[in-house]
């Protein structure tokens, strides 16, 4: 034991000493991991970036669809100058513009900023995981970069996952060869690495192991949630953050055995009767069959590792992680045309639409989502749609925690500020599904009507401090000024669990009172009471059963 503490101390000191030199001489940054020494590079602005660290081997050949495996130490000192590879992915979504360094199965890596001087500050963390609807994103993205985020005194750190085919294929084979008899839940398990990872590292950037707060938005936000409950990942967390969405409604794990029984009709599908054969098709080729119309969605499994038991039974239980929370979500998660289709938004097209989607319950649901004029309808339908969406999911997460989380506190917000035009230099581009651009030669991205509010993942620039990245949109003062509210709202969370501070509207948490409140950020920020929660009760019997 005494040589395990000597040890520790010496691996300190010398993480010490290094980033002590490279802040006095102004070269190449260096951290020392347990695995060996890795070199960053030193930003304009004085933060140290890292990027490109694995956490865990690179998940090819025999270990596709295997739970991530300790990374194998290195000698020589690591050059962390450039963004991982991205996981493999297809282009679905319109805007997500990567630094990554190509696409590859080989994908297991993280990316660190921090403004420590040395590795003894113990600063505060965050670790962000990125949306994509488990299909789709990246670490390296610039919407999540987190030198902003380290100005403000953070270690902040993006993380790759696994996706699709790849994070979340389940078999029956998988199981059995698993020594925990689990398959079909790769990308979380790999995000739980990942927080190990930060555990056993983080003090080498400055970063307090004590003091972490994980965040995502959409798949990333449900992700959080997941970490939230699993037994694997829910005590290396101090606080959460979630930006639209979680698997309490939305994207849930699916009994161990339908994963699998879907996995086997895709394995039958790509023609491989065995295990071996399917881990010998090239990654591309199986990304490729994954585009077929026929082609299951990949989801998580109830596996008995990750996790242990429904989400939602966990939650019930309190047996989440007792952390504080920052939840909300946006005034347009999904357009109305999710609602009404083609059709014109007239009271009659509405009604008739409500309809078909709840049969003898249509007259609740106009009650609490009225639509007699066209503006009404619009209003409506597109609240119903966001509702159905994410909104309910994220309003579930808050209000569970409120109930079972151990009296820690929950703040809710929901955020309004549309984005504004684009620019002129954008020509033709119309808005994607995920809140980005869609150009003339994005042939698969999906395309969406004019928004009327604040569209899904449009809040991450802002909340992350990251407007200037983004050139498609010719953003106002106003912009930057909810930017700055929004970011340190977040940062402040992060630093002590409370999002209050100097200059800012005081946010009351959810559970502060009588009556449930959250903060209205836009250009004029407000605490309000809320008063739609009939919607989400009648909402919460479609779901409790997922």
């Amino acid at each position: 034991m005494k040589t395990l503490i000597i040890l520790s101390l010496l691996t300190a000191q010398l993480a010490h000493i290094t980033m002590a030199q490279s802040a006095k001489t102004g070269s190449a940054p260096q951290a020392k991991t347990a695995n060996g020494l890795v070199e960053g590079v030193m930003e304009p602005s004085g933060i140290r970036a890292f990027k490109g660290i694995p956490f865990a081997q690179p998940p090819v050949g025999d270990l596709r669809w295997k739970e991530p495996q300790p990374v194998k130490n290195w000698q020589d000192v690591r050059k962390a100058d450039k963004f991982g590879p991205r996981a493999m992915q297809r282009a679905i979504f319109g805007d997500m513009g990567f630094r990554s360094n190509g696409m590859s199965e080989d994908c297991l890596y993280l990316n660190v900023w921090t403004p420590a001087k040395s590795a003894s500050e113990k600063l505060p963390v965050l670790v962000y995981f990125y949306g994509g609807g488990f299909m789709a994103g990246d670490g390296s993205e610039a919407r999540y970069d987190g030198e902003s985020m380290a100005k403000k005194g953070i270690v902040a750190l993006t993380v790759n996952y696994r996706l699709g085919v790849f994070g979340f294929f389940a078999h029956p084979e998988l199981t059995k060869e698993s020594p925990n008899h689990s398959s079909g839940n790769y990308a979380y398990l790999d995000m739980a690495a990942a927080l190990r990872w930060v555990k056993q590292n983080i003090a080498a950037f400055g970063g307090d192991p004590n003091r972490v707060t994980i965040a995502g938005e959409s798949a990333g936000s449900i992700a959080v949630s997941a970490l939230m409950v699993s037994p694997l990942s829910k005590n290396l967390i101090n606080g959460a953050i979630g930006e639209s969405g979680s698997l309490l409604g939305g994207l849930p794990p699916v009994p161990q055995a339908k994963g699998e029984e879907s996995g086997t009709t895709f394995a039958t599908a790509v023609g491989a009767s065995s295990l071996a054969q399917l881990r010998a098709i090239p990654a591309e080729q199986l990304l490729e069959a994954t585009a077929k119309p026929t082609t299951p969605r990949f989801t998580a499994t109830i596996d008995g590792y990750f996790f242990p038991k429904a989400p939602l039974d966990i939650f019930a239980a309190g047996e989440q992680a007792h952390v504080p929370l920052l939840v909300g979500w946006n005034s347009e998660e999904m357009n109305y045309r999710a609602v009404l289709g083609k059709e014109e938004p007239t009271p009659e097209n509405y009604a008739n639409a409500v309809k078909k989607l709840y049969n003898e319950k249509a007259d609740e649901v106009l009650k609490l989502y009225p639509g007699s004029t066209q503006e009404e309808v619009l209003q409506s339908a597109t609240a119903l749609a966001s509702d159905r969406f994410l909104a309910y999911s994220t309003w579930k997460w808050a209000d569970m925690q409120i109930k079972t989380g151990g009296g820690k506190p929950v703040y809710r917000y929901y955020y309004s500020r549309p984005r504004p035009a684009m620019t002129p230099e954008m020509g033709n581009a119309a808005p994607g599904l995920a809140g980005g651009v869609v150009k003339s030669t994005d042939a698969n991205a999906v395309k969406i009507a004019p928004s009327r509010g604040a569209v899904h993942s449009a809040e991450i620039e802002y909340a992350m401090g990251n407007l200037a990245s983004n050139k498609v949109y010719a953003w106002a003062p106003e912009d930057y000024k909810v930017s700055e509210l929004m970011q340190n709202y977040f940062a402040n969370f992060i630093k002590t669990a409370n999002p209050n501070g100097a200059g800012l509207p005081k946010w009351s948490a959810a559970n502060a009172g009588n009556s449930v409140q959250f903060m209205h950020i836009d250009v004029n920020p407000k605490l309000e009471t809320e008063t739609n929660r009939a919607r989400y009760l009648f909402l919460d019997p479609f779901y409790a059963k997922q």
